[in-house]
């Protein structure tokens, strides 16, 4: 499903004179589908430092070794490294997988609401699994529990489009500070200024702004 943001969200971004510059050139749709949080986390494991084309193929696979893919929690813990190993996966995203499914086994997360969760609880939730870092459960946030007001500064075509755009000097911590403030005119809609930051790199038009 999907459908186009908000008078009201757009509006409300728009005040920012520079990111309307943006929005004025690109057009974003919003795609959303039933949420899978454990499925999705797998298959951004299986994604990462990959192109998408190579991310697909690998996913695909993975996906194939499992004669019923609607209830994959229920057979993953019975594949080896090997196994996991001869779709394409490396050791180290073999185990990164086996991690996720220990910790939804031990905490017992199959079943969870995670709309009666804050973002932050979240995060600090499923970065406990080695191998899952902060940047892919801000896209979980994003793209799976569609959560407004996300700021992944970790991006970095969110983090240098911003620097970019709004000509920021500073470094280190200063920059992820003056990125933050930058950003606090966005909210309650976050997610979907960096949305437009995303959509913009690919139509490659901030040599125009």
């Amino acid at each position: 499903m999907e459908f186009q943001l908000k008078t009201e969200i757009t509006d409300h971004l728009k005040k920012d004179k520079k990111l309307s510059a943006i929005m004025e050139q690109c057009t974003l749709t919003i795609h959303k589908k039933p949420l899978s949080l454990f499925d999705d986390l797998l298959r951004s494991i299986v994604s990462q430092q990959l192109s998408t084309s190579a991310a697909a193929t690998i996913h695909a696979r993975f996906l194939a070794l499992f004669d019923d893919q609607s209830s994959i929690s229920n057979h993953l813990p019975s594949k080896s490294i090997e196994e996991l190993r001869s779709v394409g996966l490396s050791f180290q995203k073999a185990n990164y997988i086996q991690n996720v499914v220990r910790h939804f086994d031990e905490f017992n997360l199959y079943d969870t609401d995670w709309n009666q969760w804050t973002d932050e609880a979240i995060i600090q939730e499923l970065t406990q699994i080695k191998g899952v870092g902060k940047w892919t459960v801000e896209m979980i946030l994003m793209f799976s529990l569609h959560r407004e007001d996300v700021l992944p500064l970790d991006d970095l075509i969110v983090r240098n489009n911003m620097i970019s755009l709004y000509e920021v000097k500073s470094e280190k911590k200063q920059l992820i500070a003056d990125l933050t403030q930058i950003a606090e005119s966005w909210r309650p809609y976050r997610s979907y200024a960096c949305r437009y930051l995303w959509a913009a790199k690919d139509s490659k038009i901030f040599s125009n702004i």
